[in-house]
């Protein structure tokens, strides 16, 4: 990568500042120069008409191009002075002329400005090890819709290579079959191929369809105006964890917190296989509360004191009663709905 693709990451150019800056229309490039180091260098930068910056450093004394500093390996006081002189006005340039945008590429800056106009999401940079990934997220649910990322197309396409920004959307997996079948679509790129597809951000599929499949990502994760917003259903694995055992020295444990969990929410906790069923209801009294997990990837390690409240035998609320009011399953935290905290509230006054 040049020292000019460096610098320009993300920006987009406004063509009345460059005028202003002093560059000059020439065709189709706009031209700048300016001397420096005591007028021993000229530096003559041009831009063109997609915003693409180029620059030279010519050697006044004897009016060839100097490149070195061009050199990684170059090294010596000279040639750094030159480079630094260089970047100098590159970044004087770009703070003038330029404006930041969160992403590479035009279509994907397109595609998260429609996001903030019709959802009111931001992107949000979660991954330090990977500065380019932003997700966007439902603010009601804290659930994904898109993850805009970039990579290697090689990564997608072992044909391809070169670095491009993609966006993975939740769908049916009957739409992800068909959609594979067309240029700009792709297995998903780290997510789960299943109810997930990736789609480049390169202008091979137009922003409105990329836009009316990003409505039906959001549709998922969507709060049913028919759920308990203060009530979460939380899978429990036995096998990693013996609540009963836990809770034998006093009536409340540490749990692991992954959503927007407040103080008195109450959890009603699933105990999956060979139970298979909803056997505890806790009452949240402390929530962010450092714990460090076994899972490097999680990057927020925080932890809920929760306190039992009730026990239940294992067929009160089993998978097959759940079901019934239209819980299919239960992979992660999720909404209690309306109706089952209603009928689990009737039952427990008759106790």
């Amino acid at each position: 990568m040049t020292i000019e693709e460096e610098l320009f990451r993300k920006t987009k150019i406004d063509f009345n500042k460059i005028s202003e800056y002093g560059f000059k229309k020439d065709k189709a490039l706009y031209k700048y120069s300016k001397n420096i180091m005591d007028n021993t260098f000229r530096v003559d930068v041009e831009i063109n008409n997609d915003g693409i910056v180029k620059g030279k450093v010519y050697d006044l004394s004897f009016g060839d191009e100097y490149t070195n500093f061009r050199i990684e390996n170059s090294t010596g006081s000279f040639v750094g002075q030159v480079r630094e002189e260089f970047e100098n006005l590159l970044k004087d340039i770009r703070s003038t002329c330029f404006t930041r945008e969160s992403f590479i590429y035009e279509q994907s800056n397109r595609i998260a400005k429609v996001i903030k106009e019709k959802y009111g999401d931001e992107p949000e940079f979660e991954w330090e090890k990977f500065p380019g990934y932003a997700t966007f997220r439902n603010k009601d649910s804290k659930k994904w819709y898109g993850i805009i990322m970039n990579l290697d197309k090689n990564k997608l396409d072992k044909k391809s290579t070169g670095e491009i920004e993609i966006i993975d959307i939740k769908l049916e997996p009957n739409e992800i079959e068909y959609l594979l079948k067309q240029d700009g679509f792709y297995p998903a790129y780290h997510l789960n191929k299943k109810n997930w597809i990736t789609v480049i951000l390169n202008n091979t599929i137009p922003d409105e369809k990329i836009m009316k499949l990003i409505e039906k990502s959001y549709s998922y994760t969507v709060v049913n105006k028919n759920d308990a917003k203060n009530e979460w259903i939380v899978p429990a694995n036995p096998k990693y964890f013996d609540i009963d055992n836990a809770l034998k020295e006093n009536n409340t444990i540490l749990w692991k917190q992954n959503a927007d969990i407040k103080i008195n929410d109450i959890v009603y906790i699933y105990v999956g296989k060979p139970y298979s069923s909803i056997m505890y209801k806790f009452k949240v009294i402390e929530v962010n509360i450092p714990y460090e997990y076994k899972d490097e990837n999680l990057k927020i390690q925080k932890a809920m004191k929760i306190e039992l409240l009730t026990r239940y035998e294992k067929e009160k609320l089993s998978f097959e009663k759940l079901k019934e009011f239209g819980i299919n399953a239960i992979r992660s935290q999720r909404y209690m709905p309306l109706s089952l905290s209603e009928y689990i509230n009737k039952f427990e006054d008759k106790l």
